[in-house]
């Protein structure tokens, strides 16, 4: 009990290590909202003790004098399957919201109930946010259709061959094996990859 006694009593008491946060320079980038001309946005990263964690957006909100709040964007490969031998082909996404702690270096995402990073805006008072909500029904599938039973039961993958994608408009094609093809237009945008914003706009079919 002695060691253990002076162990925490040390820890408490040891000064916290200094992390710098720090933004970098402005820049411009273009982000693909919709198959229409793409829009200008200004990016600019985000580094804690000089190491790149984050590209964000907009200006930050400042909670306390340890706690702020940024938008975040970050990079989405937009490379199609066929195009899976070549060079990713990043484009750039708007997020959802980072909290940054200053003392401790520790970055993050904010979890805001059905908020949706294409159409909600925030507007911050405090460690208060106000937002449209756009889209509701979280964690459902985009599309969900059954289009038959299946006919070989031994023979793996052989049913279902792979869809095929496209851009601009993002569209997906399915080929049963023993039905015709169906495409179906997503009218969906990008999930947020670390956050748990889930993109649930159903499709439509044609």
């Amino acid at each position: 009990m002695l060691v253990v006694s002076i162990f925490c009593a040390s820890t408490a008491f040891a000064a916290p290590k200094p992390h710098v946060i720090a933004f970098g320079k402005w820049t411009a980038v273009k982000w693909y909202a919709g198959p229409e001309k793409p829009l200008d946005v200004r990016i600019r990263p985000l580094f804690v003790d000089t190491r790149l964690k984050e590209y964000t957006t907009g200006a930050p909100h400042e909670i306390t004098d340890r706690l702020f709040v940024v938008r975040r964007m970050f990079r989405l490969n937009d490379a199609l399957p066929a195009e899976a031998t070549a060079q990713p082909r990043w484009v750039w996404e708007r997020g959802g919201w980072l909290l940054v702690d200053r003392l401790t270096g520790r970055i993050t995402q904010i979890n805001l109930p059905e908020f949706d990073p294409f159409y909600s805006t925030a507007s911050w008072y405090r460690d208060y946010v106000a937002y449209w909500v756009a889209q509701l029904g979280r964690r459902k599938p985009i599309l969900k259709k059954p289009i038959g039973e299946p006919f070989a039961e031994d023979s793996p993958d052989s049913e279902c061959p792979a869809p095929t994608w496209e851009r601009q408009p993002t569209r997906v094609t399915f080929v049963p094996e023993q039905n015709e093809k169906i495409t179906y237009a997503v009218h969906g945008h990008a999930v947020d990859v670390v956050s748990d914003v889930d993109d649930e706009e159903e499709s439509g079919g044609q």
